[in-house]
This record gives C-alpha cells, sequence and structure tokens, in this order.
C-alpha cells in the first residue's frame, strides 16, 4: 500500500487591519518579515513561505524597509516567498467588479516587478466567493484557486479537487481546504499530536479525496511567526508514520502535481455561500452600513466618472492622472479587504476605514475639478462666453433623460438654452439667495473692504435631450423670467406617463403600473427587530415580535412639469436597547422621513430615506410590496449578469442537526440590484450602498435591509451561529460606534412591470440610475462649490468645441464597466460586458481612436481587431485596448 503525500504548506494569512489597527499589523509586519527573511537565507532546505497572495504586504514592507528590496525580490524570485495574485484580499460579494479587476491587476503586476505572482487565486478566509472569480483568474492567466468557504459536502464529489466554472464559461482548477487554512498551524512530530490531533485530520482530508493520494495540509494562521523547526519536524514525521510521507511545499506545487496526476473533471458553479463547514457570516452585509454607503459612493466616482472623464481630458490634451489614481485605489484596495469592508472591527478601525474613503472621495472630487474646470476654459474660449454649463457623459452610450446640476445666477430667474438657442425645459428643485460677502481691494488711502453683490444657487433638473457618447455638451446660462420650480400641491398623489404613487387617508401608500394597471397597496413599509447578533452576524432575539411602521403621514406634495415629489412619514415607540427590548420598558419614538420621487419619461420610483437613530441593539428593514406572491426565487445582478437564488432554503429544516456552522439563511448581498418576477408581475428594487435583501415569500414583500446596530465584536451562542464568537473567542470588543446612532440616508429606486424583465433592461436601468455624467459652470460668481475653483491653475488646453464625441458603441445591450487608461502604456482600455444569454456583436465608433484590439484583464495578450466589432459571449466580457 503506497503512503499518501501531505504537502505542508508554511503560510501567514495576514489580516490588514481588525480588531487591531493597520499601523499595529505593519510594525509587526515588519518585524516578521525581517526574521523570515534571515530565516529563509540561512537555511536553504527550507522549501518556501506563502504571506498571503497579498502584494500590499510588500509595499507595506519595503516602505519601512526599502534598503532590503533586493533580497525580497531575490526569494520572490526563487519561488521561496510567495506573493499575489492579489493586492489585498477582498471581499468578493461586497465590492464593485471592476474593484475585484483592479485589486487582481495591481497584484499582479506589482509581484511580477518583484519576480514572481503566484499561480493561484488565493481565497483563504473571505465570507463567500463570487461567481465570476473564475472567469478573472482565468483572464489573467491564473491557473489555480485555493478556496476556504461557501462549498457544502454535497456539491463535491468525494474530491475537494473541482473544476470552478463562471456563467460565461471559463473555469479553473480549484481545491476547497475544508479543514481551513490552520489545520497544520501547530504541527509538531510530538506523539500526542501526531496520534490525537494530526491523524484524524489526515484521515478526514483522505476520506474527502478519493481519486488522490494527495493531501494539502495548510500550515499557518493569523498574523503568525514563521515556525522555525518545520523542516525538522517533517523529518521526524516521516521517521515515525508508516501511513503519509510528508514534504514541505507550497500552493503551486501542490496544484501542479495534484492536478497532473489526477484528472477532476467535477464542476461546480454558481455564487458559493455555503454554511455547512465554515461561517460565511451573511448579514456582515449591513453591518456598519456607512462604511457600505461610502464604499459604493467612491467606487462609483472613480470608476464611472473620474477615469472616463480623465479618458476625454488625455485625449483632448491633458495629463492623465494615473499617480493619483494609483494611490487612490490602492488606499481603496485596503478597505476591501474582508474584514475591512465588513466593518467586523473595532471602532478604531472603522474610524480609519471611514477616514479612508473621504480622503479617496476629497481626491476624486479635486481631479474632477480640475479637469472640468480645465476642459470648460478650454470651450469658453472658443466661444467666447463666460456663463456656460458642460455636461459631460462618462459612457459609451450617448446619454438621454433628466441632468441634475448646480448653478449660479445674479438673478432669480434664468435659462438654460442649447447653442443652437433652444430653450431646455428645467425645473428648480432648490433655490437659496447666497450673501456675496466682502472682499479686499488695495487703493493708494491702505486697504479697503468692498462688499459684494449676492447670488443665487440654484439646482435643476435639466431636460437634456442628447450628449454625446463619451463625450460633452455646452449649455448657455442666460437670464430670463418664469423659471419653473416645484410648487406646493394639496392632493394625495404624484404621477407620471408610467407610475402613480397615493398616500390614501388610512396612512398606505399605493404604487400604480398606469401601463398594466397592477397595483401594489400598501407597498412601502418599515419593520424593526431586535439585533442581539454582534459585528460578524445579525441574531433573532427569541420571541421578540417585530414592530411595524405601517402607517404613512403625507407632510407634503411638491410638483413641476419635469417632476412630482411626495414626503411621508413613518413613526413608532421602539425600544432603546437589547435590555429594555427583553424587558419590554420604555420606548422611544423611531421616526423615518420618505421622499418618493417620479420624474418625466422616467420608469423609476425614485425613494429617499433619512432618520436619526437613537436606539440600539436593532435592525430596520423597507419592505416593498411586489407583485409576487409565493416566490419561489429571487434574482440580482453579480458581475456581469445575473443570477437566481431561492426564497426559501431547505437546507433551514436541518441545519442544527447536520451541525453546520451557521444558519444557511436565505439572506442576499445587493452589488447593483435585485428583484422578483413570475407570471403575477415584475418588481426590481435598484440601491446604492444598500447591500442586503431578503425576499419575504409568505406576503410577498422584497425586504432592504437599511441598516443593523450593533455594539459588540464577538458573541457567543448565537441563535443563527451556536457556538463560540467569530474572530477573537477569548475578548470581547464594545464597538460603540457600530450602534449607527445619529443621521443616516438612504437611497433606492423601484422598477414594476407586469411582465418579464429582459436582463438587459435592467442594466441599463441601473446605468441610468447611477448617474454617468457630470457637469460644471464656467461662472465668477462662487468659488467654494468646488473646492479647486478658489485657486490659479494652468490651462493646457487653447480652445475646444462646444461639443465632442470621443467614442460610442452601437448596440444597447452592451454595457460598460471601465474606461480607464491602460495600465502601462497610453491606449485607452473599454471593458465591455454581454449580460444576456446570447452572444452581442457591439461596434465601436470613433474617429480618434482607429487602433483597435482585443486583450485580457492583465492588458498584455492583444489582438487586432477587424471593422471594429467585438463579439461577446452570453454572460461575459471583452476588455478591448484602444489608441
Amino acid at each position: 500500500m503506497s503512503k499518501k503525500r501531505v504537502y505542508v504548506v508554511p503560510h501567514s494569512h495576514w489580516d490588514r487591519e481588525w480588531y487591531f489597527t493597520i499601523e499595529d499589523s505593519n510594525i509587526l509586519l515588519a518585524e516578521n518579515l525581517d526574521h523570515l527573511l534571515e530565516l529563509l537565507e540561512q537555511h536553504e532546505e527550507y522549501h518556501g513561505y506563502v504571506f498571503d497572495a497579498q502584494m500590499s504586504i510588500v509595499d507595506e514592507y519595503l516602505k519601512v524597509r526599502p534598503d532590503n528590496k533586493e533580497r525580497l525580490t531575490r526569494l520572490i524570485e526563487q519561488k521561496r516567498i510567495f506573493v499575489g495574485p492579489w493586492y489585498t484580499q477582498a471581499d468578493s460579494l461586497l465590492v464593485h467588479k471592476e474593484s475585484l479587476v483592479r485589486n487582481l491587476l495591481y497584484g499582479v503586476k506589482g509581484t511580477e516587478t518583484m519576480g514572481h505572482s503566484m499561480n493561484v487565486g488565493y481565497l483563504p478566509d473571505i465570507f463567500g466567493q463570487n461567481t465570476y472569480l473564475p472567469a478573472l483568474f482565468h483572464d489573467f492567466d491564473i491557473d489555480y484557486a485555493i478556496l476556504q468557504r461557501g462549498i457544502y459536502s454535497d456539491q463535491l464529489d468525494g474530491n475537494t479537487n473541482f473544476l470552478w466554472k463562471s456563467p460565461d464559461g471559463k473555469s479553473v482548477k480549484a481545491n476547497l481546504i475544508p479543514l481551513g487554512y490552520g489545520p497544520g498551524k501547530f504541527l509538531n512530530a510530538e506523539k500526542e499530536f501526531h496520534q490525537e490531533r494530526l491523524q484524524p485530520m489526515l484521515e478526514k482530508l483522505a476520506k474527502m479525496n478519493k481519486d488522490t493520494d494527495n493531501l494539502l495540509l495548510p500550515a499557518g494562521g493569523d498574523q503568525v511567526l514563521v515556525r522555525e523547526h518545520f523542516p525538522e519536524t517533517i523529518q521526524q514525521l516521516n521517521a515515525q508514520d508508516e501511513q503519509y510521507d510528508y514534504v514541505l511545499s507550497d500552493y503551486e506545487t501542490f496544484m501542479e502535481d495534484t492536478w497532473e496526476e489526477g484528472d477532476f473533471d467535477h464542476t461546480i458553479t454558481g455564487e458559493l455561500i455555503g454554511t455547512e463547514n465554515s461561517r460565511i457570516h451573511n448579514t456582515i452585509r449591513s453591518q456598519r452600513y456607512d462604511i457600505k454607503q461610502w464604499n459604493s459612493f467612491v467606487e462609483h466616482k472613480m470608476i464611472n466618472q473620474l477615469e472616463p472623464l480623465a479618458v476625454i481630458g488625455k485625449h483632448l490634451g491633458l495629463r492623465y492622472p494615473q499617480e493619483w489614481l494609483d494611490i487612490m485605489w490602492k488606499n481603496l484596495f485596503d478597505v476591501h479587504a474582508h474584514d475591512s469592508i465588513g466593518g467586523c472591527n473595532s471602532d478604531d478601525t472603522n474610524k480609519d476605514i471611514m477616514h479612508r474613503l473621504e480622503k479617496i472621495n476629497r481626491q476624486a472630487d479635486g481631479l474632477l475639478n480640475l479637469i472640468k474646470k480645465q476642459l470648460t476654459h478650454a470651450i469658453a474660449s472658443k466661444l467666447k462666453e463666460d456663463d456656460i454649463v458642460v455636461v459631460f457623459n462618462t459612457n459609451l452610450k450617448p446619454y438621454h433623460g433628466a441632468v441634475e446640476t448646480t448653478v449660479f445666477t445674479k438673478e432669480k430667474d434664468f435659462t438654460l438654452q442649447t447653442m443652437d438657442g433652444q430653450e431646455l425645459p428645467v425645473t428648480v428643485t432648490e433655490q437659496e439667495y447666497l450673501s456675496g460677502g466682502k472682499k479686499i481691494v488695495v487703493t493708494a488711502e491702505g486697504d479697503k473692504e468692498v462688499e459684494i453683490p449676492g447670488y443665487y444657487r440654484s439646482q435643476l433638473l435639466v431636460d437634456q435631450a442628447e450628449i454625446p457618447g463619451l463625450g460633452y455638451t455646452t449649455l448657455r446660462v442666460k437670464q430670463g423670467t418664469g423659471i419653473a420650480r416645484l410648487q406646493p400641491d394639496n392632493g394625495t398623489t404624484i404621477e407620471n406617463d408610467n407610475c402613480q404613487v397615493t398616500c390614501n387617508n388610512q396612512g398606505k401608500l399605493i404604487l400604480k403600473d398606469k401601463r398594466s394597471d397592477l397595483t401594489m397597496e400598501n407597498f412601502l413599509q418599515f419593520e424593526n427587530v431586535a439585533d442581539a447578533g454582534d459585528s460578524y452576524d445579525f441574531s433573532p432575539l427569541p420571541k421578540d415580535e417585530p414592530i411595524l411602521l405601517d402607517e404613512a403621514e403625507l407632510i407634503h406634495i411638491e410638483k413641476s412639469s419635469l417632476v412630482q415629489q411626495m414626503i411621508v412619514m413613518h413613526q413608532a415607540a421602539v425600544p432603546a436597547d437589547l435590555q429594555e427590548r427583553k424587558d419590554n420598558q420604555e420606548k422611544r419614538p423611531l421616526t423615518v422621513y420618505s421622499t418618493i420621487e417620479l420624474r418625466k419619461g422616467e420608469d423609476l420610483i425614485r425613494i429617499h430615506h433619512e432618520m436619526d437613530n437613537q436606539a440600539r441593539d436593532h435592525r430596520l428593514r423597507a419592505l416593498i410590496q411586489t407583485p409576487v406572491k409565493d416566490a419561489e426565487t429571487s434574482f440580482g445582478d453579480q458581475g456581469y449578469s445575473i443570477i437566481e437564488r431561492p426564497v426559501t432554503n431547505p437546507r433551514m429544516e436541518t441545519w442544527r442537526e447536520q451541525g453546520y456552522k451557521e444558519a444557511p439563511v436565505p439572506i442576499y448581498t445587493v452589488e447593483q440590484f435585485a428583484g422578483v418576477e413570475s407570471a403575477e408581475g415584475h418588481l426590481t428594487a435598484f440601491t446604492k450602498g444598500i447591500k442586503e435583501y431578503e425576499v419575504i415569500a409568505e406576503s410577498g414583500q422584497l425586504a432592504l435591509t437599511l441598516f443593523r446596530s450593533v455594539g459588540l465584536l464577538g458573541r457567543d451562542d448565537l441563535l443563527w451561529r451556536p457556538g463560540r464568537a467569530s474572530g477573537i473567542n477569548n475578548k470581547v470588543v464594545t464597538t460603540p460606534d457600530a450602534q449607527m446612532t445619529g443621521r443616516m440616508t438612504f437611497d433606492y429606486a423601484l422598477y414594476m412591470e407586469n411582465e418579464n424583465v429582459e436582463e438587459a433592461a435592467l442594466f441599463r436601468l441601473a446605468d441610468h440610475y447611477n448617474d454617468r455624467y457630470v457637469s460644471y459652470q464656467k461662472q465668477n460668481l462662487n468659488t467654494f462649490e468646488e473646492r479647486l475653483d478658489r485657486f490659479e491653475i494652468p490651462y493646457p488646453i487653447s480652445e475646444l468645441p462646444d461639443s465632442h464625441e470621443l467614442a460610442a458603441i452601437d448596440n444597447p445591450n452592451v454595457f460598460i464597466s471601465a474606461v480607464k487608461k491602460a495600465h502601462d502604456d497610453d491606449a485607452i482600455i473599454v471593458r465591455l460586458f454581454n449580460p444576456s444569454d446570447k452572444e452581442e456583436t457591439v461596434t465601436l465608433a470613433s474617429d480618434y481612436l482607429l487602433d483597435q484590439q482585443l486583450t485580457n484583464l492583465a492588458e498584455e495578450k492583444d489582438e487586432k481587431i477587424t471593422a471594429s466589432t467585438v463579439a461577446i459571449a452570453p454572460k461575459s466580457f471583452q476588455t478591448v485596448k484602444l489608441s
């Protein structure tokens, strides 16, 4: 009988921050890596060490140990220290698909410059796997993946090795580490450990691998120091063990050997969020809502606005801000580390995360301001006009629809006109008079204060005819009379051509689709329950009864020809904290103000909530009534297409008896939208920062979790998560900031239909809702609206025309996830995707970007395009390089 081979892989799982801060982590990192370098250099018999697949570790180390770069590079080249392909270990379900691509791009490129990027998509600890991870690895030429969480035993075929396939058919060779990344952390050759701990683990691994004699034993843990004794321990184990042959190895070698010797054709697909063998923390998606909201906001600004605008600017003669974007992306990757974006951290760490996001946002605002100002100045110079508004379309599709912008005028009334003199329909949604203040004038008699006339700041909704693809159009601001404003209305209904919303005298909100006469009674309510969980998981409180905010009080209605708004209030009394809820003691008001908005010609019902939370230990969800009763599945976008999810999980019936680590509750993550549909109708919610939903089958409601309020990092024996606390289990860390007291806002939009809706239609609505445009007014009244306006800057471009189109695509069923400069050269990268079930072709039309090539996500494999036509496989993406 041949021995089974045990591949022992020494490693550290390096959390960037957690219950400790990033400064703690980096100080420890420098000490541990110093020691590792010295050990590996002095002991050739030490095969190698995996440093958690993160390039960020290299960057942080070299900031304080720059003199060690050559030593570190040598060991990475020799494959004795393994880093990459990630920049940080990102949560794959809570961040934008393009953020995952960039994380790998910076990780692969960075580690390759150091000598080698690990050829394994290593996922030791993230809380669930995005369905498109295999496609991303495949397109970076990464052959293998190793993961811990998310797979049920019955998804395997008796092996921990399998093919992992994305919806577009791309796959990687994968291995599940069912015992986690730490079974060999305390590996030694002592008899007690060998017989009582090591042998049972290896027996379990052997039973799970019927078609191979190769077993993988990760030997590390969180922030661990390299085990100096491992080479000697391996020798001792081999001398005394008759069943197993031990070898000190690495993940690449294990995968190469195992897949060369074995043929594993079993395929696993889909979003991997199984809770049988490891915790997924499904409800972490609503923990620290402020972090999720800010991250979503910053990602959108960088990916959908700043980078495409910078491409327009680069084409027209401005410098592309690559160095700034590198800094911003790397800071954002720190936010995307699984604990960081999860919010399951100490308050000090979460403050750092929020500060990081605010800093990136300020940098993005500054760069947007600079580019808009420079381009608009050149347009005004050509026109020889000063008071203009330029609207920039940062999408490759021509934009049709309303535009939100802000203008400053001397007079209360004014008009906006196209360059051919056509007056555009405009509604002032908010207007305020601002004092001009005073300025100092130097005279022969000395400095004098001079009063500056006041002016008006107006927020507008403009019915814009069209903005060219990846380009801009210019509007004139002219003095005029009779500009439309939102006017108070004494009725109880708002409507447009498609929808109608009524607040009846019983306090019920009624939504009607006028095209089909489909009506939802009481379509918006709120549900408040106790949260007896911790920073990782929501936990119900036994015998707790939900408190419903189900009666709306109409505050007021305002209307114009372009937009109608209804403001309502929902209120209920809720306990102050968990103890008061248990004791049924004193309650305090919980009030939610909602603005419901319908715009002319738009299919969306826009909803904005505001509240001041003063209660603790609770969860608040918006309950959206849908036309679908007894729904069996819901849907949501993930990556480059739409996936289906079960509304009720049959595993819930027996999860305790089967020993699952966590209840498999059917609560899911929102990327951009989620909804339900059947023969009864369709409803989709498009969210901005809200990341968690559940469909309640009995009522037909779509529940959007607005936020959780909980003040502990770590709690034992939760109702849905038995046993030890997650994370650190020997100390409870209080996190009062995570109670989320204070003011919060929430934004989403609804789309209702009486029939099934194509995938492309939903992605078009998501694009429309997410404002892929920016605007700028050249004016001399206010220099504080955008922070850089008050400073002198250079103007590299002398003149520009009043409209421009850099490039556009001709297929409405194809979408854009990125427009940016290439990582290593001056070409333009455009990433297209096709969410439908059939192949789509698209033409990239441009009078300027004539050389067009297909490339991969690493932007390295170039293939000439003929006739500028790109074919995109079903549910797939394609990257194009333009110059």
